[in-house]
């Protein structure tokens, strides 16, 4: 038997689609090493939409006839069928989704099966797939963090009345509404969504059409092939389409900050359904309890949410790490980007959707809430704001303020015990009206500015995310 002869052999029976340069067949560690199919199978359908697209585009080009255009995509269809059912057969030498695919697709029509790649690379192709599929992802968990809003703001509104302590350095500082602190994470999340609306849009250009690396030899509409995929353009460089991995950075670092927010309020909530705070009770379906210590409610899934966060971090610095020293323009690192993608984007999904929920179970403890905004000197700025309208500067009123505060400190006296004349003993300036002016109702209302904590400011911001979460 000839060198030639046995080169062939082995080609046929390695059936690897690139195999025709090699004479040795892959190393079965290597082909488990650089599979890609335990993870990118995800991709499949936007690999037969982007394939579909491709073969009515070669087509148009001249490329294909109307019956092989129409036997490829009967063809794909099938391989679609059998993948949504489970049914698909995969074989031992399918690299990665894109190649389980076309082999599928061989087996079922035939050599012309063997044209659908012509004029594409695996390169481009698998850059139009995570467009593809990161558009959907990013549109799916934008639904669900206005789910999130949503619940935030039913649970705001509900609770319009209640009144509880702000704090600075985790210490108490202004009472606030409750509300008002809820809004606040609502506002977070809508940075965290026009993040997400603004990295979509920069990946709304389709990379079809870029080759391996340089183009291709072939006469195809990109622009076609874009409108038949909803994309709103083309990329205008073939060696930055291919090797282009911003959309995942993007992504992973719009994630990492959606889950830093998250993990803040993962953070309160723990310590606020602590014994030591009370202001809430986290729903029993939402908590575990202890194998060994009977009475335990334990808050997991904020605490797992607050877990969760740091690896989300990890994807990002892996991905950054991994694209740092590349040369253009593919490399197969790449091939790193869609465990960190995926995995990253599963965590904030799930985090966001049983967020969602469990905000919507959440008991508020007014009383609680009460107490705690009544006590602790949270008045003392009231105090040295009274003083600065009956004309005494800021500096000296805030000094005076603090000598109240220290004088009930050493008396164990809380602000609300004082009289006229134990306030007077400290300035001349106090008047009667102090006493209706620095209360916790008084300080709420007179933070009527936009941005402040007046019910009236509160009620107008829940109306407006109201009408726009709605649409």
């Amino acid at each position: 038997m000839t060198k030639r002869h046995k080169t062939a052999r082995v080609v046929s029976r390695t059936a690897k689609a690139w195999a025709g340069r090699f004479r040795e067949r892959t190393n079965r560690l290597v082909e488990a090493f650089t599979s890609s199919l335990s993870f990118d199978r995800r991709l499949y359908a936007y690999d037969i939409e982007g394939s579909i697209a491709h073969c009515k585009t070669l087509e148009r080009a001249g490329v294909l006839s109307h019956r092989e255009t129409a036997d490829i995509i009967r063809g794909l269809d099938k391989v679609r069928a059998e993948l949504d059912a489970g049914r698909f057969p995969f074989a031992s030498e399918d690299e990665d989704i894109h190649m389980a695919i076309e082999r599928r697709l061989t087996e079922l029509i035939g050599p012309v099966g063997g044209k659908l790649h012509t004029g594409r690379s695996r390169n481009d192709q698998v850059a139009l797939d995570l467009r593809l599929y990161l558009r959907d992802a990013l549109d799916s968990l934008l639904r669900g963090m206005r789910r999130l809003q949503q619940a935030l703001l039913a649970k705001a509104r509900d609770h319009l009345d209640v009144v509880m302590p702000g704090y600075t350095h985790l210490q108490r500082a202004q009472p606030v509404l409750f509300a008002h602190h809820l809004l606040a994470y609502i506002e977070m999340l809508e940075r965290d969504k026009g993040r997400l609306q603004d990295g979509r849009a920069r990946l709304d250009a389709m990379p079809l059409g870029s080759g391996a690396l340089a183009g291709t030899n072939y006469p195809v509409d990109r622009a076609y092939t874009a409108k038949l995929l909803g994309f709103a353009g083309v990329t205008e460089n073939s060696l930055d389409a291919v090797s282009d991995r911003d959309l995942v950075v993007e992504a992973l670092a719009m994630l990492s900050i959606l889950m830093m927010h998250l993990s803040r309020l993962s953070e309160e909530l723990v310590l606020w359904s602590s014994q030591e705070f009370q202001f809430v009770e986290l729903p029993d379906s939402f908590c575990t309890g202890s194998s060994m210590m009977p009475q335990k409610k334990n808050p997991d899934v904020p605490e797992l949410v607050r877990g969760k966060t740091g690896r989300v971090y990890g994807h990002l610095l892996a991905v950054l790490t991994m694209l740092k020293g590349l040369p253009l323009s593919y490399n197969r690192d790449l091939q790193e980007d869609k465990e960190a993608l995926f995995d990253a984007l599963d965590t904030a999904a799930a985090s966001v959707d049983v967020y969602a929920e469990l905000i919507k179970g959440l008991a508020v403890n007014r009383d609680a809430l009460a107490k705690a905004a009544g006590s602790g000197y949270l008045l003392a700025t009231e105090l040295a704001d009274y003083l600065v309208t009956k004309g005494v500067p800021f500096r000296r009123a805030h000094e005076t303020a603090g000598r109240i505060v220290r004088a009930c400190l050493d008396r164990n006296r809380d602000l609300h015990e004082l009289t006229l004349s134990d306030l007077r003993a400290f300035s001349d300036r106090f008047e009667k009206d102090v006493l209706d002016a620095v209360t916790v109702e008084g300080a709420i209302e007179r933070k009527a500015q936009i941005g402040g904590t007046a019910r009236k400011r509160v009620e107008a911001r829940i109306k407006v995310l109201e009408k726009a979460l709605a649409s």
